[in-house]
C-alpha cells in the first residue's frame, strides 16, 4: 500500500481557486479542473468568507480577523507593561544605600581599626 506525499498549495493559488468558485458557481467542477478535491475546495471557500484577506496564513500561523490581530497585540503590550511594573515594584522597595557625600552617608559605613 502507497501513501500519497501531502500536496501543499500557495496562498494565491488557493485565493484564486476560491474566487473561480465563488465566479463560476460550481465548486466541484472547478474542483476537477484544478486537480483538488471538491472538500479542500470547500474548506478554502468557508476559510475566505470568515477571514478573508487573512486567509491562508500557512506555517501552521492562526487565522485571525484583523480585529483579533489587534486584541492580541493589545494583550501583549498590556503584560508587556505589567511586567515592568512588577519589576519596578520590586526596585522601589529594596532598601538604597545613601550615597557617598550626602549628610549622615559616613555614618552607616563601617570602620575597620
Amino acid at each position: 500500500m502507497m501513501t500519497q506525499k501531502r500536496q501543499k498549495y500557495d496562498r494565491e493559488f488557493k485565493r484564486k481557486a476560491v474566487e473561480l468558485s465563488f465566479a463560476r458557481g460550481n465548486a466541484k467542477e472547478i474542483a476537477e479542473e484544478l486537480g483538488i478535491r471538491p472538500e479542500l475546495l470547500y474548506r478554502w471557500r468557508r476559510e475566505y468568507q470568515r477571514y478573508e484577506n487573512n486567509s491562508f496564513p500557512g506555517q501552521g500561523k492562526p487565522k485571525m480577523t484583523d480585529l483579533e490581530r489587534e486584541n492580541a497585540r493589545l494583550k501583549k503590550a498590556l503584560r508587556d507593561a505589567q511586567m515592568e511594573r512588577d519589576i519596578l515594584k520590586k526596585a522601589v522597595s529594596i532598601p538604597v544605600c545613601r550615597q557617598a557625600g550626602s549628610p549622615g552617608a559616613m555614618e552607616n559605613l563601617p570602620i575597620y581599626k
